[in-house]
């Protein structure tokens, strides 16, 4: 199990996560047909070359599950409950095919649960970045992980 339990987090432990991923054009593709996104940006070579940006977006809500994706394993992986809601989410800069993302994640507020005595409530700050150190996703995460088994 890689994922910590509620008691062994603290206010501002910070961790950059190891794995990286350089973002595909089938990626981007399947997530987006799967998802029954119609938006030309995310799908259409010449309507992208058109845009501001001259070239593909994409899919945001990709780069978002990317972002959380790439943080389980150092965070709930085996010790959550449920993911209670992701707040504050934000995408100031664009992500291409060919852009290598690299997540950090600092922990924001931890609260004992009221109503799971073996539970508690983290609030992970989570950053995506690309190669060009720009962040292109943040968001907060509450999540409910369960505390070390007696």
């Amino acid at each position: 199990m890689a994922g910590r339990y509620y008691d062994a987090w603290q206010v501002g432990d910070r961790i950059e996560h190891e794995i990286r991923r350089t973002v595909t054009e089938t990626d981007n593709l399947l997530f987006t047909t799967m998802t029954h996104n119609p938006q030309p940006l995310h799908l259409d070579a010449e309507a992208a070359k058109a845009s501001e940006f001259g070239r593909i977006l994409v899919n945001g809500t990709f780069t978002f599950a990317l972002m959380v994706g790439l943080t389980v394993g150092d965070t709930t992986l085996g010790t959550l409950v449920a993911n209670l809601g992701y707040d504050k989410l934000v995408m100031p800069h664009p992500v291409f095919i060919g852009d290598t993302m690299r997540a950090a994640t600092e922990v924001v507020e931890l609260r004992a649960s009221k109503s799971r005595p073996n539970a508690g409530l983290v609030t992970f700050r989570h950053v995506l970045t690309n190669q060009r150190d720009e962040i292109v996703c943040q968001c907060l995460r509450t999540a409910l992980l369960q505390r070390t088994p007696k």
